[in-house]
């Protein structure tokens, strides 16, 4: 079982910054992909980023240039630094872990990121 508990969360206005950070514990596959979703009220749960263990980094398009995912793998620890926040980030931001040998996701109990305009 792997345990992922994220933290950062909070209430900032347009523009500020936040880092969430997500710290997993259990059996960690040496292999995995790390990231990040969000669910914002009446929407579905959306991709934010993720990285692999091995450092490939993909974003979705709306955080492009403004959200860095990082992990440090000796820590077992993902970060995401999100700069020049908007409102319509506003959502639940959820930690996931995918073991892509067995395809089972992992999935924190979130952590909530309001931005006031």
């Amino acid at each position: 079982q792997v345990q992922l508990v994220e933290s950062g969360g909070g209430l900032v206005q347009a523009g500020e910054s936040l880092r969430l950070s997500c710290a997993a514990s259990g059996s960690i596959f040496s292999i995995n992909v790390m990231g990040w979703y969000r669910q914002a009220p009446g929407k579905e749960r959306e991709f934010v980023a993720h990285k692999t263990n091995g450092g490939n980094t993909k974003y979705a398009d709306s955080v492009k240039g403004r959200f860095t995912i990082s992990r440090d793998n000796a820590k077992n620890t993902l970060y995401l630094q999100m700069n020049n926040l908007k409102p319509e980030d506003t959502a639940v931001y959820y930690c996931n872990l995918l073991n892509p040998i067995s395809r089972i996701n992992y999935w924190g109990q979130g952590t909530q990121v309001t931005v006031s305009s």
